[in-house]
Protein backbone atom coordinates (compact mmCIF):
# COMPACT_ATOMS: atom_id res chain seq x y z
CA UNK A 1 0.00 0.00 0.00
CA UNK A 2 1.62 3.44 -1.16
CA UNK A 3 1.42 6.66 0.54
CA UNK A 4 -0.48 8.24 -2.16
CA UNK A 5 -2.71 5.30 -3.16
CA UNK A 6 -5.64 7.01 -5.09
CA UNK A 7 -4.35 10.14 -5.99
CA UNK A 8 -3.23 12.27 -9.35
CA UNK A 9 -0.51 14.38 -9.62
CA UNK A 10 0.59 16.72 -12.36
CA UNK A 11 4.32 17.25 -12.95
CA UNK A 12 6.00 20.03 -15.58
CA UNK A 13 9.12 19.44 -17.24
CA UNK A 14 8.43 15.87 -16.22
CA UNK A 15 10.46 14.70 -19.95
CA UNK A 16 13.52 14.31 -17.99
CA UNK A 17 15.74 15.29 -14.79
CA UNK A 18 14.05 15.98 -12.01
CA UNK A 19 10.02 16.20 -13.25
CA UNK A 20 10.59 12.21 -14.54
CA UNK A 21 12.65 11.32 -11.11
CA UNK A 22 9.45 13.51 -9.10
CA UNK A 23 7.31 11.52 -11.91
CA UNK A 24 8.52 7.42 -10.81
CA UNK A 25 8.67 8.36 -7.32
CA UNK A 26 4.99 9.40 -6.42
CA UNK A 27 3.94 6.71 -9.16
CA UNK A 28 5.91 4.12 -6.93
CA UNK A 29 3.94 5.30 -3.98
CA UNK A 30 0.43 4.95 -5.73
CA UNK A 31 -0.40 8.44 -7.71
CA UNK A 32 -1.39 8.29 -11.20
CA UNK A 33 0.71 11.25 -12.96
CA UNK A 34 -0.35 13.45 -15.40
CA UNK A 35 3.11 14.28 -16.90
CA UNK A 36 3.65 17.25 -18.91
CA UNK A 37 6.59 19.16 -20.89
CA UNK A 38 7.22 21.51 -23.94
CA UNK A 39 9.36 18.92 -25.64
CA UNK A 40 11.14 21.17 -27.63
CA UNK A 41 13.59 23.86 -27.10
CA UNK A 42 13.51 27.10 -26.04
CA UNK A 43 15.01 30.04 -27.69
CA UNK A 44 17.48 31.97 -25.37
CA UNK A 45 18.15 28.86 -23.44
CA UNK A 46 21.67 27.36 -24.39
CA UNK A 47 21.22 23.64 -24.24
CA UNK A 48 18.81 20.85 -24.99
CA UNK A 49 14.98 20.80 -23.72
CA UNK A 50 13.42 16.93 -23.05
CA UNK A 51 11.75 15.69 -26.43
CA UNK A 52 8.76 13.94 -26.90
CA UNK A 53 10.42 10.87 -27.16
CA UNK A 54 11.73 11.55 -23.53
CA UNK A 55 8.61 12.48 -22.40
CA UNK A 56 7.28 9.31 -23.60
CA UNK A 57 10.01 7.25 -21.70
CA UNK A 58 9.02 9.11 -18.73
CA UNK A 59 5.28 7.58 -18.96
CA UNK A 60 6.36 4.49 -19.68
CA UNK A 61 8.48 4.15 -16.56
CA UNK A 62 5.26 5.40 -14.53
CA UNK A 63 3.31 3.02 -15.97
CA UNK A 64 6.18 -0.12 -15.14
CA UNK A 65 5.75 1.77 -11.54
CA UNK A 66 2.10 0.58 -11.26
CA UNK A 67 -0.05 3.48 -11.66
CA UNK A 68 -1.70 5.54 -14.84
CA UNK A 69 0.27 8.23 -16.87
CA UNK A 70 -1.45 10.66 -19.24
CA UNK A 71 1.37 12.18 -21.39
CA UNK A 72 0.49 16.13 -22.29
CA UNK A 73 2.87 18.20 -24.60
CA UNK A 74 2.63 21.96 -22.94
CA UNK A 75 4.76 25.19 -22.45
CA UNK A 76 4.55 26.40 -19.27
CA UNK A 77 4.76 30.13 -20.41
CA UNK A 78 1.40 29.73 -21.98
CA UNK A 79 -1.64 29.97 -19.36
CA UNK A 80 -4.78 28.46 -21.94
CA UNK A 81 -1.78 25.44 -23.06
CA UNK A 82 -1.71 24.95 -19.21
CA UNK A 83 -5.33 25.15 -18.37
CA UNK A 84 -5.78 22.85 -21.09
CA UNK A 85 -2.89 19.99 -20.18
CA UNK A 86 -5.09 20.27 -16.98
CA UNK A 87 -8.53 19.78 -18.48
CA UNK A 88 -6.95 16.62 -20.46
CA UNK A 89 -5.14 15.24 -17.52
CA UNK A 90 -8.45 15.31 -14.89
CA UNK A 91 -10.42 14.10 -17.92
CA UNK A 92 -8.69 11.18 -18.36
CA UNK A 93 -8.13 9.99 -15.07
CA UNK A 94 -10.47 11.99 -12.61
CA UNK A 95 -9.41 13.99 -10.59
CA UNK A 96 -6.29 16.45 -9.04
CA UNK A 97 -4.75 16.21 -5.51
CA UNK A 98 -0.88 17.15 -6.14
CA UNK A 99 0.76 19.62 -8.25
CA UNK A 100 4.24 19.52 -9.12
CA UNK A 101 5.32 22.92 -10.85
CA UNK A 102 8.74 21.81 -11.66
CA UNK A 103 9.78 23.33 -15.01
CA UNK A 104 12.70 24.99 -15.06
CA UNK A 105 15.51 26.44 -16.99
CA UNK A 106 18.62 28.58 -16.95
CA UNK A 107 20.69 30.93 -19.12
CA UNK A 108 24.56 31.68 -19.18
CA UNK A 109 27.10 34.00 -20.69
CA UNK A 110 25.15 37.22 -21.24
CA UNK A 111 28.81 38.85 -21.93
CA UNK A 112 28.99 37.41 -24.92
CA UNK A 113 25.41 38.27 -26.34
CA UNK A 114 24.24 41.39 -27.86
CA UNK A 115 20.72 43.35 -26.36
CA UNK A 116 18.66 41.63 -28.02
CA UNK A 117 19.95 37.76 -27.41
CA UNK A 118 20.27 39.68 -23.38
CA UNK A 119 16.62 40.22 -23.42
CA UNK A 120 15.72 36.94 -24.90
CA UNK A 121 17.30 35.09 -22.29
CA UNK A 122 15.90 36.89 -19.77
CA UNK A 123 12.49 36.43 -21.23
CA UNK A 124 12.82 32.72 -21.70
CA UNK A 125 14.53 32.45 -18.00
CA UNK A 126 11.96 34.53 -16.05
CA UNK A 127 9.07 33.43 -18.24
CA UNK A 128 9.43 29.24 -17.64
CA UNK A 129 10.67 29.61 -14.10
CA UNK A 130 8.05 32.32 -12.64
CA UNK A 131 5.44 32.42 -14.72
CA UNK A 132 5.47 29.11 -15.81
CA UNK A 133 4.91 28.60 -12.08
CA UNK A 134 2.11 30.77 -11.80
CA UNK A 135 0.59 29.65 -14.56
CA UNK A 136 1.12 26.20 -13.02
CA UNK A 137 -0.92 27.01 -10.12
CA UNK A 138 -3.61 29.40 -11.85
CA UNK A 139 -4.87 26.52 -13.70
CA UNK A 140 -4.33 23.68 -11.63
CA UNK A 141 -5.77 25.49 -8.46
CA UNK A 142 -9.36 25.98 -9.30
CA UNK A 143 -9.24 22.10 -9.71
CA UNK A 144 -8.04 20.84 -6.30
CA UNK A 145 -10.75 23.26 -4.84
CA UNK A 146 -13.43 22.15 -6.47
CA UNK A 147 -12.29 18.67 -5.46
CA UNK A 148 -12.51 19.33 -2.28
CA UNK A 149 -10.01 17.03 -0.65
CA UNK A 150 -7.59 19.22 -0.10
CA UNK A 151 -4.13 19.30 -1.40
CA UNK A 152 -0.36 19.38 -1.95
CA UNK A 153 1.16 22.11 -4.10
CA UNK A 154 4.73 21.85 -5.06
CA UNK A 155 6.92 24.75 -6.30
CA UNK A 156 10.62 23.83 -7.85
CA UNK A 157 12.52 26.49 -6.69
CA UNK A 158 16.14 26.16 -5.85
CA UNK A 159 19.28 27.16 -3.42
CA UNK A 160 19.31 30.78 -5.38
CA UNK A 161 16.08 31.02 -4.77
CA UNK A 162 17.60 31.82 -1.02
CA UNK A 163 20.98 33.14 -1.82
CA UNK A 164 23.49 34.61 -4.42
CA UNK A 165 25.44 32.14 -5.72
CA UNK A 166 27.50 33.38 -8.60
CA UNK A 167 30.42 35.01 -7.73
CA UNK A 168 31.90 38.64 -8.22
CA UNK A 169 32.37 39.34 -11.76
CA UNK A 170 30.65 36.60 -13.56
CA UNK A 171 27.54 38.23 -14.69
CA UNK A 172 24.73 36.26 -16.64
CA UNK A 173 22.91 34.83 -14.49
CA UNK A 174 20.81 37.05 -12.58
CA UNK A 175 17.22 36.25 -14.16
CA UNK A 176 17.40 32.29 -12.75
CA UNK A 177 18.45 33.48 -8.71
CA UNK A 178 15.33 36.71 -9.54
CA UNK A 179 12.96 33.92 -10.98
CA UNK A 180 13.74 31.80 -8.42
CA UNK A 181 13.53 34.24 -5.33
CA UNK A 182 10.50 35.12 -6.98
CA UNK A 183 9.09 31.28 -6.80
CA UNK A 184 9.45 31.96 -2.76
CA UNK A 185 7.02 34.82 -3.42
CA UNK A 186 4.27 33.15 -4.97
CA UNK A 187 4.65 30.16 -2.71
CA UNK A 188 3.91 32.08 0.71
CA UNK A 189 1.29 33.98 -1.36
CA UNK A 190 -0.64 31.01 -2.56
CA UNK A 191 -0.40 29.22 0.98
CA UNK A 192 -2.13 31.93 2.40
CA UNK A 193 -4.39 31.97 -0.56
CA UNK A 194 -4.98 28.40 -1.18
CA UNK A 195 -5.11 27.97 3.35
CA UNK A 196 -9.07 27.93 3.57
CA UNK A 197 -9.41 24.51 1.82
CA UNK A 198 -6.87 22.62 2.94
CA UNK A 199 -4.47 22.56 0.16
CA UNK A 200 -1.21 23.11 1.44
CA UNK A 201 1.59 25.22 -0.69
CA UNK A 202 5.51 25.12 -0.44
CA UNK A 203 8.77 25.15 -2.43
CA UNK A 204 11.69 22.78 -2.57
CA UNK A 205 15.13 24.32 -2.93
CA UNK A 206 17.84 22.03 -4.49
CA UNK A 207 21.52 22.58 -4.18
CA UNK A 208 23.07 21.28 -7.72
CA UNK A 209 21.31 18.67 -9.11
CA UNK A 210 23.00 15.72 -11.66
CA UNK A 211 20.37 16.99 -14.35
CA UNK A 212 21.18 18.62 -18.21
CA UNK A 213 21.05 22.29 -16.69
CA UNK A 214 24.51 21.67 -15.12
CA UNK A 215 25.96 18.89 -17.44
CA UNK A 216 25.85 21.09 -20.99
CA UNK A 217 28.71 22.70 -22.51
CA UNK A 218 27.16 26.40 -22.11
CA UNK A 219 27.35 25.75 -18.15
CA UNK A 220 30.93 24.28 -18.26
CA UNK A 221 32.20 27.33 -20.73
CA UNK A 222 30.44 29.62 -17.68
CA UNK A 223 32.44 27.80 -14.98
CA UNK A 224 35.74 27.46 -17.16
CA UNK A 225 35.13 31.41 -17.44
CA UNK A 226 34.78 31.86 -14.21
CA UNK A 227 36.00 29.62 -12.24
CA UNK A 228 35.01 31.75 -8.41
CA UNK A 229 31.52 31.10 -9.82
CA UNK A 230 31.93 27.11 -9.75
CA UNK A 231 34.16 27.33 -6.17
CA UNK A 232 30.45 29.49 -4.72
CA UNK A 233 28.00 27.02 -5.28
CA UNK A 234 30.03 24.06 -3.23
CA UNK A 235 28.15 22.22 -0.92
CA UNK A 236 28.99 22.10 3.26
CA UNK A 237 28.39 17.83 2.83
CA UNK A 238 31.02 16.08 0.87
CA UNK A 239 29.05 16.19 -2.27
CA UNK A 240 29.57 17.89 -5.52
CA UNK A 241 26.07 17.42 -6.83
CA UNK A 242 22.65 15.80 -5.70
CA UNK A 243 20.97 12.98 -7.75
CA UNK A 244 17.39 14.03 -9.29
CA UNK A 245 16.10 11.22 -7.05
CA UNK A 246 17.77 12.67 -3.77
CA UNK A 247 14.98 15.91 -4.43
CA UNK A 248 11.82 13.18 -5.22
CA UNK A 249 12.41 12.46 -1.66
CA UNK A 250 11.64 15.67 -0.27
CA UNK A 251 8.61 16.07 -2.82
CA UNK A 252 6.84 12.82 -1.68
CA UNK A 253 7.31 14.43 2.11
CA UNK A 254 5.25 17.27 0.69
CA UNK A 255 2.82 15.39 -1.65
CA UNK A 256 1.87 12.83 1.35
CA UNK A 257 -0.15 13.35 4.30
CA UNK A 258 3.40 12.98 6.14
CA UNK A 259 3.81 16.65 5.78
CA UNK A 260 -0.20 17.66 6.13
CA UNK A 261 0.32 20.45 8.58
CA UNK A 262 3.29 21.82 6.76
CA UNK A 263 2.54 25.13 4.67
CA UNK A 264 4.67 28.02 3.62
CA UNK A 265 7.81 26.40 3.99
CA UNK A 266 11.17 26.59 2.08
CA UNK A 267 12.56 23.68 2.07
CA UNK A 268 16.05 23.23 1.72
CA UNK A 269 17.61 20.19 -0.05
CA UNK A 270 21.26 21.52 -0.26
CA UNK A 271 23.92 19.34 1.51
CA UNK A 272 24.06 22.14 3.78
CA UNK A 273 24.79 24.61 0.96
CA UNK A 274 22.67 27.42 2.90
CA UNK A 275 24.86 27.35 5.97
CA UNK A 276 27.69 26.96 5.08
Amino acid sequence: MGMLDGKVALITGAGHGQGRAHAVRLAKEGADIIAVDVCADIAGIDYPMATEAELDETVELVKQAGTRAVKVVADVRSLAAMRAAVATGVGQLGRLDIVVANAGVTGLGLGHLDDEQIERSWDAVVDTNLKGVWNTVLAAGPVLIEGGQGGSIILTSSSAGLKGLTAPGAFGNEAYGASKHGVVGLMRQFAVEFSPHSIRVNSVHPTGVNTMMINNPAMAAFFAEFPDAANSISNLLPIQVLEPEDVSDSVLYLASDMSRYVTGVTLSVDAGFNVK
